[in-house]
């Protein structure tokens, strides 16, 4: 007896196996999968995000300063007004940065760091006086508004930044001397200062302990008068290194000398004993 044929073996098949899955049926299962997935996501983001922003685990309850000398942790801390007690995440560093520099000049850079779990770690590096002016220094005609007793410390960038009650040591006073007219119009006083602040860094070491006064007079006559009456003219700020190093060779060569030269730092001379 014959077997079925092959068409009747295909209709078979098709009839033990019932009707086409509709296409929705098929994708249930991927799309509670995904449903399950995004569920779990919304969940945790959920989970960290109270315990950022509202459990009581990560508060703001210190608030350390490193890098003070002059300043105060005190004094920084209330600059800063670190919000305590707020969420440790939501604390603005740029802001308390911001209000760091405006209320304390003396800060030269800041690192406002979030020191976890319940710290605002802030580290402090003050700005380091290079020259002192007296009084309230000079303005832009050359006059010198003086405050009697106060004197202004003026920065290796030449910002003036503290008044101070009294002089600090080891610091040259710096006096401008600049005469009216065509020399403070083409180079006005803070142009001079920061000339100053050039000349300060390039002094050598012994020479700069025993610096006094740094006198300006014009752009390309600035003065340094030492102790015991020595004096020393420099000229302008340009090729400071190369007068540092004549200087230094010019006062072992000469060290009874009371007036040096370095102006033309080739040319040196000496004078007086």
């Amino acid at each position: 007896m014959a077997g079925p044929t092959t068409a009747e073996r295909g209709e078979r098949r098709k009839a033990e196996s019932g009707p086409p899955r509709p296409p929705l049926l098929r994708r249930l299962p991927r799309l509670r999968t995904l449903i399950i997935l995004i569920v779990g996501v919304m969940l945790a983001g959920g989970a960290a995000a109270w315990v950022l922003y509202l459990s009581p685990w990560l508060r703001v309850e210190e608030v350390p300063v490193s890098g003070v000398d002059v300043l105060t942790e005190r004094e920084v801390r209330e600059a800063a007004d670190v919000p305590v007690g707020s969420p440790l995440m939501s604390v603005d560093t740029a802001a308390i940065e911001a209000r760091l520099r405006q209320k304390l000049p003396r800060i030269d850079s800041v690192d406002v760091v979030r020191s976890w779990p319940h710290g605002v770690a802030l580290d402090v590096t003050e700005r380091t006086p290079v020259l002192i002016v007296e009084g309230d220094g000079n303005d832009e005609s050359g006059e010198n508004d003086k405050q009697d007793g106060k004197f202004v410390e003026v920065d290796d960038d030449g910002v003036r930044f503290a008044t101070v009650p009294k002089r600090p040591e080891g610091v040259p006073l710096l006096e401008l001397t600049v005469s009216h007219g065509t020399g403070l119009r083409r180079f006005p006083a803070d142009r001079l200062v920061r000339e100053a602040v050039r000349v300060a860094g390039d002094i050598p070491a012994a020479v700069a302990r025993d610096t006094r006064t740094l006198r300006v007079r014009s752009y390309d006559s600035i003065v340094l008068e030492l102790s015991g009456g020595r004096t020393v003219t420099w000229g302008s700020g340009e090729k400071g290194r190369a007068k540092a190093t004549t200087l230094t060779a010019l006062m072992k060569a000469s060290p009874k000398a009371r007036d040096f030269d370095v102006s033309v730092p080739t040319a040196p001379a000496s004078s007086g004993s």
